[in-house]
């Protein structure tokens, strides 16, 4: 179970990590969407970082 929940928060923050490259440049960050902009990366790369780290903390819960 450490192992998957040290897996969640990975993903967390490399979503994290997107989202912060995504402000400072949407293209390279949504690349295949027709029109790219800092709302949209903050909607799929923000919305995934905190469910991520959501899950991570409610696994944390269930453990102890």
């Amino acid at each position: 179970m450490y192992h998957f929940r040290l897996l969640i928060l990975l993903i967390s923050l490399t979503a994290f990590l997107f989202l912060i490259i995504g402000l400072f440049k949407p293209w390279l960050m949504l690349w295949w969407e027709d029109v790219q902009n800092r709302k949209k990366v903050i909607n799929l790369y923000g919305g995934a970082a905190l469910l991520f780290y959501v899950i991570y903390l409610l696994l944390g819960i269930g453990i102890k």
